[in-house]
């Protein structure tokens, strides 16, 4: 009899069991299918252009030394020729297992040695051979190895900032911006909306040049991870990936961006940054035929960055 009871009570168990995985599974198509639906509808927003994809690069990248993911962020301007150098260039460093994010920007006027081309600033290195001469002069001259890249059409930014945040980004505007950036920004606390968020990261024709725009890509960087790294935005995140994809050139799989982006939302930490060159370690130099450039020590910042991604 006890026997029985007990065999009774397996099966219900089991089949307890069995509704439970059901509802699991279940849970999961629906939620697969959902994202699906969202990445597509995100594609619809950015309409049928694919400027992001026109060209396809080889990329050599492995992890660092450190075991961190470093992806190699370009930032660019499509209405330029298809060679312009980079306008922008920040190494985001994301460590899987530590769930660590820091963020680097290197001055694209840093003169270093470019592989098979002299020395130069650093951004011609993307105009003679694309995203992997780059990441090879940065491994030559900082010794940091990257595993991914990510070319980003500005248009890109504009799209996501305005689909995430349809009220605008808050943002006190420390000055009166206009030259070189389509739009004019008065100084004071304000909502921005893609356009003019994009003018201000841009804006670098006043006295501090660009140390001031890097310290401002910087600023709204940390501030936009900040707003993202909400429970309300997870839902979002792959409408949001099919927003930008168009606009994206990289070798980072929609799955890793997914797992990246939940992994920061959810730890809900802070980005820390630094800058390439550090203070008091370059000069301001005149090159015949380059121009002003940064004559930075090598050794200085390769310690600092390397020091920076160690913690």
């Amino acid at each position: 009899m006890r026997y029985e009871k007990n065999k009774f009570k397996k099966r219900r168990l089991k089949k307890k069991w069995k509704r439970v995985l059901y509802l699991f599974l279940l849970l999961i198509l629906v939620g697969t299918i959902y994202s699906y639906y969202q990445y597509k509808q995100g594609l619809l927003v950015s309409g049928d252009r694919d400027r992001g994809k026109n060209k396809e690069y080889h990329f050599n990248g492995k992890r660092d030394q450190y075991g961190g993911a470093n992806i190699l962020l370009i930032g660019s301007d499509a209405r330029e020729k298809e060679n312009s150098r980079a306008d922008t260039i920040m190494i985001v460093h994301y460590h899987p297992e530590k769930k660590i994010f820091k963020l680097t920007s290197i001055m694209r006027d840093s003169y270093v040695d470019i592989p098979g081309h002299g020395k130069n600033k650093i951004n011609t290195a993307f105009a003679y051979g694309g995203p992997e001469l780059l990441r090879q002069t940065i491994k030559e001259n900082f010794d940091l190895d990257l595993q991914y890249y990510s070319l980003v059409d500005f248009q890109g930014f504009v799209r996501l900032i305005d689909e995430a945040f349809p009220k605008g980004v808050e943002v006190d505007v420390e000055k009166r911006m206009e030259e070189y950036i389509d739009v004019t920004l008065e100084p004071g606390a304000q909502r921005l909306d893609g356009e003019h968020l994009l003018g201000y990261v841009r804006f670098r024709h006043d006295a501090v040049g660009d140390f001031g725009r890097v310290q401002r890509q910087q600023k709204v960087v940390k501030e936009l991870a900040n707003q993202f790294a909400s429970i309300g935005t997870i839902p979002k995140l792959p409408k949001l990936i099919g927003v930008v994809t168009p606009f994206v050139n990289t070798n980072l799989g929609k799955g890793d961006l997914i797992s990246i982006g939940t992994d920061y939302m959810t730890k809900h930490g802070t980005i820390e940054t630094m800058r390439v060159p550090i203070d008091g370690s370059y000069t301001d130099m005149r090159v015949s035929g380059i121009g002003l450039v940064l004559n930075i020590d090598f050794e200085k910042n390769k310690q600092a960055l390397h020091e920076f991604l160690k913690e």
